[in-house]
C-alpha cells in the first residue's frame, strides 16, 4: 500500500543547515527550494537576489511549503554568506570549479551549523562568494553536459549532507 502525507512514519527533524540561494529567481525553481527545504529539515532558506517572486508560480510549486519554511528575502547572497560565516557557519558552495571536491568524498562536519550556496540557474554561485567559501563540493556527472538544474542538484547535496549528519 502507498503510503501518504498522513500515513508516514518519517522523523520530523530539523538540521543545523540554511540554504542560501543567490539569484534563484525562476518561479517554479523558488517553489521547488521551499518544498526541499521542508522535506530535509531546513533551518532556514535564504532567497537573495534582486528579482525574487514569491507569487502564483512558486506557490504553486511549493504546495503550501512557503507557509512553514523559515526564510528571508535579501538582496546581497555576498552580504548574507559574510554574517553566516561571522557567526561560525561552515561556508560550502555548490558549484564546479578546478578546486571543488566531489560531493561523494566530502566529510559534512558535525562540529559547525551549515550554509549551503547554491546559485544562478545560468551563471552559478559568483566569484566573490566561492573566494570567501570554507568548501566549494560538486557532483560528479558523467553525460556530456556540465551542469543540471539547481534544484536537482540541491536536492542531491542536501540528501547527502542529511545522511551523513543523521
Amino acid at each position: 500500500m502507498q503510503l501518504t502525507h498522513y500515513n508516514t512514519n518519517f522523523k520530523k527533524q530539523t538540521f543545523s543547515i540554511v540554504l542560501v540561494s543567490e539569484n534563484v529567481t525562476n518561479a517554479p525553481n523558488i517553489g521547488s527550494l521551499f518544498r526541499i527545504a521542508d522535506a530535509f529539515g531546513i533551518e532556514k532558506l535564504f532567497l537573495c537576489g534582486e528579482n525574487i517572486s514569491l507569487g502564483r508560480k512558486s506557490a504553486k510549486t511549493s504546495r503550501a511549503t512557503e507557509k512553514v519554511v523559515n526564510h528571508e528575502v535579501c538582496n546581497s547572497a555576498f552580504e548574507v554568506v559574510q554574517y553566516l560565516k561571522n557567526q561560525d557557519y561552515q561556508i560550502i558552495a555548490l558549484e564546479i570549479t578546478t578546486q571543488s571536491k566531489p560531493i561523494h568524498t566530502f566529510n559534512f562536519s558535525k562540529e559547525k551549523p551549515i550554509a549551503l550556496i547554491i546559485g544562478d540557474e545560468n551563471f552559478g554561485i559568483s566569484e566573490l562568494i566561492l573566494n570567501i567559501s570554507n568548501h566549494i563540493i560538486h557532483i560528479d556527472m558523467f553525460g556530456q553536459n556540465s551542469s543540471m538544474n539547481v534544484v536537482q542538484a540541491t536536492n542531491i547535496a542536501l540528501y547527502e549532507i542529511t545522511r551523513q549528519l543523521l
